[in-house]
């Protein structure tokens, strides 16, 4: 193929894909904006207009409708929460179980074990289940209705044009990372996301990265240019200038792991209950909307979204008792509004709770050291990337996260290290359960792993297991090998010529037909029965052409000859022994 043409093909490939993955982040993006006006309507109609209660806002965002004259109703606040699981579990339970719960992570389940398909349907319930209960008051967050939105987009694309599972894994996470990235307003960090999200361990889906980058930008620009431009959240313009200051932040982070830890326990173990509790499962988002209602009866501001509170937190315009109280409520009605099987997001609360610790900390050590501890409210930033991290796995997608949302780039520094602790301290547990611990361990890249460490392995790195054994003349007469086969546990044998060279093999399944055959005995010779054909290899050949000359012919042994002269038999290599050192090989790798 002449230059030309290959820089033709190269470009063909290249504006087939660009046009997929701008086509999900359109997609995200407009399901993006309109969920975001779903939900402005939902606050107004339910929260203000039934029940008199206005949360704030972040900087970033303005309310759609102005406020109704409806006095605050504490009673209705208990019930609402209610209501809104009434609905949100019929229509789940009705048309799409499996978008119960938090989006994310189902996400998260279809990349590594359905090979990254979604049902159609499944963001269109998704979302509007996700609406009603966050807007009459459930705690969750948007990501996950928006990740499932541009997920399911990804999946639907890739089915409709018949590509691969791989290619339709990775358009499906180019989905989440432009829905997550839009609705925060943070596209790397939504590119990031939707690559790191997927493991436990430190990885990343590097074949993810640039798709989710493009559809992620392209999502963002369409909600900026709907709800205008800037970060969600506003704050000061904090620096880092005293190293003495990483000691209160090395403490925060022991509090954000602990508090972290105390999220993942009461989440799951408030969906285990749920699951045990013997009443329908379209009844039981409303038990849990209740629940979530007698806490937002007692604490209002722990109810849908918090945003509002975390923002004045980043001005220190909140009290430590209730950014206390917002973390520990915010934590139960954020796991009866989902664990009941509402649905919603999780990293909107976590950036809540992680917020509303670190603001607590910060205004303790403000009264205790005031000259090293003098901005509380770069806590309450740090706070946010510490605990998201914490119960994620993913420290370096949510410090960038945290720096675009907050428009705060200044505090990197002490968000690395309190990341980086939380992430050590806190490996056990995530929000995540759908995570695998690695690329190794994901089924969706079990063929090509093994294939990737097979090729770098030679013939020559099992030389200990190649396996000498008794050959066989040609001319040698049947009924003399019969004597031999009664001895011997050997199930291939190498045929060998009147010079040493090895001409050919068989196996105890080849003679079948003769040793049944006594008159054959002495007619037939061992050149009679033995393959020609010779598939062989050589002490240089990689595993992965070992294994799949094996596969092939569906055999067990192959003879291994000398690389300068293929009739010099050195032995046999048998398939179990590549496996068993395979195994071996990655059990060292994990450990």
């Amino acid at each position: 193929m002449s230059f030309s043409k290959s820089k033709s093909v190269d470009l063909k490939y290249a504006t087939k894909w660009m046009f997929y993955f701008v086509l999900i982040g359109i997609i995200a993006g407009f399901g993006a904006v309109l969920f975001h006006y779903l939900c402005g309507l939902g606050m107004h109609y339910f929260l203000d207009m039934m029940a008199g209660y206005r949360p704030g806002n972040p900087a970033g965002e303005h309310l759609l409708l102005p406020h109704t004259d409806t006095p605050f109703n504490q009673w209705m606040l208990l019930i609402l929460p209610a209501l809104g699981g009434v609905i949100s579990g019929w229509l789940v339970y009705t048309f799409a179980p499996e978008a119960e719960g938090h989006g994310t992570d189902a996400a998260i389940d279809a990349y590594h074990h359905k090979g990254g398909m979604i049902r159609a349907r499944i963001p269109i319930i998704k979302t509007i289940a996700s609406t009603i209960t966050l807007t009459t008051g459930g705690s969750g967050g948007r990501e996950g209705p928006i990740a499932q939105i541009g997920a399911g987009f990804g999946s639907f694309l890739a089915t409709k044009f018949n590509l691969s599972e791989r290619e339709r894994r990775i358009m499906m996470a180019a989905g989440i990372g432009a829905g997550v990235g839009s609705i925060f307003r943070a596209p790397l960090a939504g590119a990031l996301f939707a690559a790191e999200v997927l493991y436990r361990d430190p990885d990343f889906e590097s074949e993810v990265i640039i798709p989710a980058g493009i559809s992620s930008v392209v999502a963002y620009c369409i909600f900026c240019l709907v709800f205008g431009w800037g970060s969600l959240f506003d704050s000061p313009a904090f620096k880092f200038e005293n190293p003495l200051e990483l000691g209160p932040y090395i403490v925060l982070a022991g509090v954000l792991v602990v508090t972290g830890a105390l999220y993942v326990k009461v989440f799951y173990g408030i969906i285990d209950l749920f699951r045990k509790l013997k009443v329908p499962n379209h009844i039981k988002p409303a038990i849990g909307g209740l629940c979530t209602g007698i806490i937002g009866f007692f604490l209002p501001y722990t109810l849908a979204f918090g945003y509002g509170l975390a923002q004045d937190a980043i001005f220190n315009k909140v009290s430590i008792s209730v950014l206390l109280a917002l973390a520990i409520g915010k934590i139960f009605t954020t796991a009866f509004s989902i664990g009941s099987g509402g649905s919603g997001g999780v990293f909107g609360p976590s950036v809540v709770i992680g917020g509303a610790m670190g603001g607590a900390v910060g205004k303790v050590f403000n009264m205790l050291m005031p000259t090293v501890v003098t901005q509380p409210g770069a806590f309450v930033i740090v706070g946010m990337a510490g605990f998201f991290t914490a119960v994620s796995n993913t420290p370096i997608s949510t410090i960038i996260f945290v720096s675009e949302m907050t428009n705060s780039y200044h505090l990197l520094l002490p968000s690395l290290l309190v990341c980086s602790l939380c992430y050590l301290l806190a490996k056990r547990w995530t929000i995540f359960e759908n995570q695998v611990k690695a690329r190794v361990d994901s089924p969706a890249h079990a063929g090509e792993f093994m294939m990737d460490i097979l090729q770098t392995m030679k013939v020559e790195n099992l030389e200990h297991l190649i396996k000498k054994v008794r050959v066989v003349n040609e001319d040698m007469p049947f009924s003399q090998f019969k004597k031999i086969f009664q001895t011997t546990k050997q199930h291939y044998f190498p045929v060998m010529n009147g010079k040493g060279e090895f001409v050919g093999i068989f196996s105890s399944t080849d003679i079948r037909e003769v040793i049944f055959t006594s008159h054959l005995e002495e007619l037939v010779v061992m050149k009679d029965i033995m393959i020609s054909g010779l598939i062989t290899t050589t002490m240089s050949e990689d595993l992965n052409a070992v294994l799949h000359k094996l596969t092939q012919k569906n055999i067990d042994a192959l003879p291994v000859v000398r690389e300068d002269n293929p009739k010099a038999f050195e032995g046999l290599i048998y398939r179990r022994d590549i496996i068993n050192h395979y195994n071996y090989h990655i059990k060292k790798i994990r450990e």
